[in-house]
């Protein structure tokens, strides 16, 4: 899977996925149970706004002063025993494991749950190699057993499939047929794929943070398959984001507070991983050989425009679990890997806008992600920002455009203005009926729904305002 997901219209997918109940349960119900666990682990850890000051201080810090820590960040792997591959674009990194996979003659790998590995469509790659590649996470597991079906959120891939429809996969796919209690479904899971981990001559990770100091790579995970494909397999090859890096210890110990609290609402998730370089001559685990690629695919631009503020994201999804649109289509509905109102802001950036223009618009502007991201993203201004370059560059619709510069017009000329509210306000009167608009034109095609609201009367607020003075 590469970062594009669907080849269907937005406004298609939105209508289709919007019509599937048990996805829209399904969203709702995990968007009210993290949010209310977040908010509960903040508040006990206490002075939670300093704690965000701290994480944007951290990243800030880091993203200004970026060069000099891949440089401290890839000397330290290679004096661990590690190697360090820079790869410029999405391409240039999966070469490199493509060169790792053929030298190993492999015919097996495992995987843990990586963002950055989907973003540069590695899976794809190394399927054209013959090779078998097993997700490892719990919900990408059932994502690749259900014919590689698309994630929907950030942390938890499979949000969109309740436990009914997971049981369906299963059986279906691997033969399961034990009941829907998720506990079961793990274990038949785990016993399936344990021979893999045994099997496999290369283990893939991402990483949530390297520590520059130490060269070191770290893990934030809930269900221990990650130390698995790290300790089992003899070569280990870590996929990074160029951005994710913290200077030392002290600023991840911040930033893994921030970040399980705003993922999954806990203090700690169950395992904290680090490792540095391959295993050492006196350990009986750990692979052989370690292999870091640090990607660019478009970062080093956006570190340099003004969207830099969406690389200090940390992949917690609390903007996601707190988006109202997201609560209505669901993650599939943005048609990216990144979903939700961070979805929004980067798949355009890393992705282009050909492909993702619509995303921009999936925002009603209500920055409710301002006040959960941990690292304080300002999202809704940089979707903003998005809708500006768009309509600059002539990317939006050309009656939008229109729709746009009429406005323009009539905005800035009083008299114009004066008359076309009265006019309006007559007109909405008589034309509306039942919240419902008698003729479909332009962008008022997209105008679907009944709205609740009273009737105008006709008369518009200023008139309203100057008789009320008369008299």
């Amino acid at each position: 899977m590469s970062m594009k997901t669907s080849n269907v219209k937005f406004k298609d997918r939105i209508h289709l996925k919007m019509k599937d109940e048990s996805m829209r349960a399904a969203v709702a119900n995990a968007q009210e149970r993290m949010f209310k666990s977040r908010a509960v682990a903040a508040e006990k850890l206490g002075n939670w706004e300093e704690w965000r000051e701290m994480g944007m201080d951290i990243r800030n810090h880091v993203l200004e002063n970026l060069d000099y820590y891949l440089q401290q960040l890839s000397e330290n792997v290679e004096k661990n025993g590690g190697h360090v591959f820079f790869a410029s674009t999405a391409e240039d990194a999966t070469n490199y494991i493509e060169t790792i996979v053929k030298k190993k003659n492999a015919k097996k790998i495992v995987k843990s749950k990586s963002m950055v590995t989907e973003e540069i469509g590695m899976n794809q790659m190394i399927q054209r190699n013959n090779c078998e590649i097993i997700e490892t996470d719990l919900g990408e597991y059932i994502l690749q057993v259900d014919d590689c079906d698309a994630p929907s959120h950030i942390v938890v891939p499979a949000l969109h499939k309740n436990r009914t429809q997971i049981r369906e996969v299963f059986k279906e796919k691997l033969g399961y047929d034990g009941s829907s209690d998720p506990e079961a479904m793990t274990r038949f899971v785990r016993e399936h794929i344990r021979h893999d981990f045994l099997e496999a001559e290369i283990g893939i990770t991402g990483c949530n943070f390297a520590i520059a100091e130490s060269g070191t790579i770290t893990l934030v995970t809930n269900e221990g398959n990650a130390r698995l494909a790290t300790s089992l397999p003899k070569t280990h090859i870590a996929v990074m984001g160029m951005e994710r890096i913290v200077p030392t210890f002290e600023e991840f110990d911040i930033m893994a507070s921030l970040l399980c609290r705003s993922a999954v609402g806990l203090p700690l998730t169950g395992y904290v991983t680090a490792l540095t370089g391959p295993r050492e001559d006196d350990n009986c685990d750990g692979p052989e050989e370690f292999h870091l690629v640090i990607v660019d695919n478009g970062r080093s631009k956006i570190l340099g425009s003004e969207f830099r503020p969406i690389l200090r994201c940390i992949r917690c999804a609390a903007c996601v679990n707190t988006c109202p649109a997201y609560r209505h289509i669901g993650g599939q509905s943005y048609g990216s890997i990144y979903s939700g109102p961070i979805g929004a802001v980067l798949s355009p950036l890393l992705g282009g806008y050909e492909d993702f223009k619509d995303l921009p618009n999936a925002c009603s502007l209500c920055r409710a992600c301002h006040d959960v991201c941990p690292v304080k993203i300002p999202l809704s201004d940089l979707l903003l920002k998005h809708r500006q370059i768009m309509g600059e560059e002539k990317i939006t619709a050309p009656s939008e455009r229109a729709a746009i510069t009429g406005f323009n017009f009539v905005n800035s000329h009083p008299f114009i203005w004066d008359k076309t509210v009265k006019i309006g306000a007559i007109m909405a009167g008589k034309l509306i009926k039942d919240g419902k608009l008698p003729f479909k034109v332009g962008l008022l095609n997209a105008w679907t729904q009944t709205r609740d609201l009273p009737t105008p009367t006709g008369q518009s607020f200023r008139s309203w305002f100057k008789n009320r003075d008369d008299k």
